[in-house]
């Protein structure tokens, strides 16, 4: 079977497309946004402390809550003017924030070494883990008489109590994120030729950054707890020596306020950590909630 070709005149004649002039196209918007009023973050926040704030005066001024069993915030305040002026309450600052440093660095020290050492190597894994993990289940609060056994009545068990504290929710954190690094992207750095060093400096221990800050975030606050515990042991400075002394004499406003400013210093303690997160994560996109 042949086919003809086509006759010009057969084709359908096309019309000779003319270009339009250049004209500009303005595109308005048909309706206005509408923009809801959100409150900043910084005061839904705030709003819950300043409630709970709230209701302890109103609580307390009007008598459904008696002074003998709680202070009111008042004199809360008031007390903490007094004790500023005439200085106990910073020295008491200084000396449980010494401990508190302290031990927080021999329990970091610590919770890294094992940590890396369990991550990263499979015999470290085996010695170092399932220690980590029985040591774990007892309550070091209990290990107080212990410790007052082998190191006294000093400065030593108090900063040991710290130590300890702070070194479980530190290793378990870093060394779940070293083991948590996805496997084929050791694999793909293998292919590109970093070796050993560059492997753990380049990929695991980036990948490991967000967990070891969750438990820094963790250490922190336990370090603080930990210290309420040690310094009612025989301290002779601190906050906990004020707690004592307060609960002697029934002081609640003593004891609040001792219980405030420890609250205090762990939020700053979080606070700063809020920031170095934000600073060391910023190649990593969280999900921050819906509005």
């Amino acid at each position: 079977m042949t086919t003809k070709p086509l006759d010009a005149a057969v084709l359908p004649q096309q019309k000779e497309v003319v270009p339009a002039p250049s004209t500009r196209v303005t595109i308005r918007g048909t309706a206005k946004v509408n923009r809801r009023f959100t409150v900043p973050r910084s005061v839904r926040r705030a709003a819950g402390p300043v409630g709970l704030v709230l209701l302890w005066f109103l609580t307390s001024a009007t008598g459904v809550l008696p002074e003998s069993v709680l202070a009111s915030p008042v004199d809360v305040l008031r007390q903490a003017v007094d004790l500023t002026k005439n200085g106990e309450l910073p020295h008491a600052i200084a000396a449980s924030g010494r401990r508190a440093a302290i031990g927080f660095l021999i329990g970091a020290t610590v919770a890294l070494t094992l940590s890396l050492l369990a991550g990263l190597f499979r015999l470290g894994e085996d010695v170092i883990d399932s220690s980590m993990g029985m040591f774990r289940a007892i309550p070091w609060v209990g290990l107080i008489p212990l410790f007052i056994v082998w190191f006294g009545i000093e400065e030593t068990p108090k900063i040991a109590l710290v130590a300890l504290g702070v070194t479980y929710p530190l290793y378990f954190n870093i060394y779940g994120g070293i083991r948590s690094t996805d496997a084929q992207l050791v694999e793909a750095a293998r292919m590109m030729g970093l070796g050993r060093f560059g492997l753990i400096k380049y990929v695991i221990l980036p990948s490991a950054l967000p967990g070891a800050l969750v438990g820094l975030r963790y250490a922190l606050s336990t370090a603080w707890l930990a210290l309420v515990f040690a310094e009612q042991v025989n301290a002779d400075a601190g906050l906990g020596y004020l707690m004592s002394n307060a609960q002697q004499y029934f002081r609640t406003d003593v004891i609040v306020l001792c219980l405030v400013v420890y609250a205090l210093l762990g939020l700053a303690c979080d606070f700063a950590v809020r920031i170095l997160s934000r600073r060391l994560l910023t190649w990593r996109a969280n999900f921050e909630g819906e509005a």
